[in-house]
Formats: structure tokens, sequence, C-alpha cells
């Protein structure tokens, strides 16, 4: 039923150390059932730190199995097992980077000791495994052992074994206060959906294409501290349907910024990204500049000033634009490619201004939508239903729903679904970026 597991290795990342010792002790529920333990030769030095941390030097490895050598006993002795460990997701990124290694995907469901504890005995200043043990009286031997560890952590899990005989059962969550059923019943469809904490307060909100497997998505994430923190921290989860992932988008966002969940810290905040801005200078030529977004709505808005310049670089000798007009050549005179003869001279107010700011205009409308009044429509909850989004005079007013025999009879009137949002440089950006990536059921512009 249970595999609980501890490795020593010759470092901290599964991506460049290597495994030096395994235990895998095998438990029913009520005893240890089986064992096996070996040193293992990573086929690499073992450094003095590490010695000294474990006791395991280079020469007690040098005539060990290698992985290879005992990889199938261990995928014979996990197999229908659940993989226990305190702080489990270090063991098994090990045991799944070696097998990876192998070309062999290594999966096992898998419960993590330090997690339980926390739930299940709450109150401790530590969860390590060493104060654990002090603190609850289990005798350690071989500490920093994989033999000595393992068994430890084997006494810690009976003891909460004790107080939660459900643990690992698949009619309950791994993190136990979400029943299995409740993330199970959950749509496979598009829409937000909102964590709520033991107090009822919302703790986080996020959008998906399909709900089930993005909630599920996160009591299996074990990357993070703030993502295991968070999934302890879940005691009920709602959603809303959406139909349309651009409408999920805006929902989401303002969502975000009315509850202020506190695991959104991030979205909560309006993000402070690169963008592309348009000026008039003194002699009348069109100039683009790139800065940090902070009051004013952006062209276009990117995740670096970097890639924000790369654009603009390449739309520049697309439109045979200047550089210094489009803030990449910084210069008391000329810019470069006047220079070299590709620039016309609007740097130094030798090409018309009408010339070239047409060729500015046309780069304008490929680098962003250019149009002011529109209505999208989009797919709705159900198959009867569409989606209908509506920015008036460059602004966001926001969403609704309307029956396909009300939006084919009554296109005029459209607007008399919509519930109003307020609108924000960040709803601005998810439109045009959505707009410019996706393809909608219909846009009308009026």
């Amino acid at each position: 039923m249970y595999a609980i597991i501890d490795i020593e290795t010759t470092g901290l990342s599964p991506a460049i150390e290597k495994i030096t010792e395994i235990a895998i002790y095998l438990h029913d529920g009520e005893k240890v059932t089986g064992s096996f333990v070996t040193l293992i030769n990573p086929e690499r030095r073992i450094s003095p730190y590490i010695t000294q941390l474990t006791g395991i030097t280079n020469q007690m490895v040098e005539n060990a199995p290698k992985f290879w050598e005992i990889a199938k006993e261990i995928i014979t002795l996990t197999e229908n097992r659940i993989f226990v460990a305190h702080n489990a997701s270090f063991d098994y990124n090990f045991i799944r980077s070696e097998f990876k290694s192998l070309g062999y995907d290594f999966s096992r469901d898998r419960l993590c000791t330090v997690k339980l504890s926390r739930k299940i005995i709450p109150g401790f200043k530590s969860y390590s495994l060493g104060n654990l043990c002090n603190s609850l009286n289990i005798v350690v031997n071989n500490r920093h052992r994989a033999s000595g560890d393992a068994l430890a952590t084997t006494k810690l899990f009976e003891i909460l074994l004790e107080k939660d005989r459900t643990l690992g059962q698949k009619s309950n969550s791994k993190f136990y206060n979400i029943e299995a059923s409740k993330i199970a019943g959950l749509p496979e469809e598009t829409g937000v959906y909102y964590f709520y904490n033991q107090q009822g307060d919302i703790i986080y909100i996020g959008k998906s294409k399909d709900i089930r497997t993005r909630v599920f998505s996160h009591f299996r994430n074990e990357n993070t501290t703030k993502s295991i923190k968070m999934a302890d921290e879940i005691f009920d989860i709602s959603y809303e349907l959406t139909g349309s992932e651009l409408v999920a988008l805006l929902l989401e966002s303002n969502e975000i910024k009315v509850h202020k969940p506190k695991y959104n810290r991030r979205q909560r905040r309006t993000m402070n990204h690169s963008g592309i801005f348009k000026r008039i200078d003194e002699f009348g030529y069109i100039n683009f500049i790139v800065e940090g977004i902070k009051n004013e709505v952006p062209l276009v808005a990117f995740n670096s000033a970097k890639e924000a310049k790369e654009r603009l670089y390449n739309l520049t000798e697309k439109y045979h634009l200047c550089q210094k007009l489009c803030g990449l050549y910084e210069a008391s005179g000329s810019c470069f490619f006047y220079q070299i003869k590709k620039c016309k001279g609007a740097c130094v107010q030798e090409e018309a201004v009408v010339l070239y700011n047409n060729r500015a205009q046309k780069m304008l409308e490929e680098l962003c939508l250019s149009w002011k009044n529109f209505i999208v429509i989009d797919k709705g909850r159900n198959e009867n239903e569409r989606a209908i989004i509506k920015v008036s005079n460059g602004s966001y007013i926001g969403f609704g729903y309307a029956d396909l025999d009300f939006i084919n009879q009554n296109i005029e009137d459209l607007t008399e679904v919509i519930k109003k949002y307020p609108d924000n440089k960040d709803i601005q950006q998810i439109i045009k970026t959505y707009l410019r990536q996706h393809n909608v059921e219909k846009l009308i512009k009026f």
C-alpha cells in the first residue's frame, strides 16, 4: 500500500546531482512488510561537504551498484504503492530524474509527511524530520543516512496514520481539506475558479479552458513552497463558467482587483510591463518610444523593454522609419540609418512630414488594433448562447450573454445585455493581445 522512501545524494539539484543511497520500507498501513536498502555508485565524485554530512565516502560507493542496476527493483517495490517521503518532492524528483536518464517515465502517487504533519499535528515551530522526531520522541539511528531517515519517516507516518486512517485513499484529496469528489465534479470547461480558506476568504482566483484539470494541477504542484502552502489552505472551491476564453481573462482580471486574493499578489497589482507609446515631436513627426507602463495605456505591451525594442526595431526596418524617431538611436544629429542611406532624413527634417507619417501610420496599424468601437461575439456557455464584449471610444464597457435568436434578430441592440465592468490598462492589453493572437466568432466594428 505504501513505499516509505529516503535517499542520500551528491547535492541538491536533480538536474546535475546523483543518488548515493536509497532505502525503501514497504508498509501495509499497519506495519512494515519489507525493505530494500543499498548504497549507489553515483558515477561521480562525492564532495567533502556531503561526506561530512552523510558519512558516505567515495570509497564506500566505489563497488556499489549503479542506479541502472537497481532500477527494476525500485519499480517492482513501488508499483501500486503510494510514494511516501519527508519533503517528498525532493526524493521523488531525484528518482524521476534518474529514471528519465534511462528513458523511463517513473510516476507514482505520493504523500509528503511534511505537509501531512502541518495539517494533522499543527503547532510545531519546525517540521524538519529532526525536530519532529525530537518533539514526538521518535528515536533516530544513523541520521542523514537513507535507512535511518526512512525508518524515522516510517514511525512518523504511523503516528499520522493513527490520527487519520484515510491517508492516500482515492476517495480523499491528498491535502484533506477538499473531498476528491469535489474536484472530480468540476467541469472540464472554460471559466474562472475561486479558492477559499477555512474562514471563507478568497485566497486565489484563476482562469482555465479546463477548470477541473487546472484545479487538480494546483494540488499536484510541489515545486515551490508557495504552491504547497496555498494547497494546504484551500478548504472550498467555486467557479463561474464563461464559455469564451476572452471573457474568462477579463473576468479573472477584474475579480483579482476587486477581491485582492492573498496568492494573486503579482496579478492584483497593475502589471509593470514595458510598452510602445506614440508621441508627436515639435516638427510634427510621429515618434515611438519604449518605456515602463505607468498610467498611460501603451499601443502594445511586452514582458520586457528588450522585447519591445526588438519588435520596434524590426518594424522600423520594414517601414523604413528613422531609428532616432523610434527611440532606438540616441544622437543630437542624424541617426545611423541616415548615414548608411536607409533613413530618408526625418531625423534632420529632410523628409516631408506627411510622407514619413504615412509610413509610420501603416506601422502603427500593424503594431496594434487601430479601431476604437467594436463588439466581439464569441463562444457562450452553451450551444445556443454567445458572449458579447463591447469596446466604445477605445474604452472597455463590459460583457454579457445573449441567445443566438436575439443576436440574429437584434444585432443593433446587443448592448442591452452588457454588464458594465471597470476599464483599466490591464483590461485594454488583454483585449488587444487576445484579438491579435486568437480568432473570435465575429467582430463587429461600428
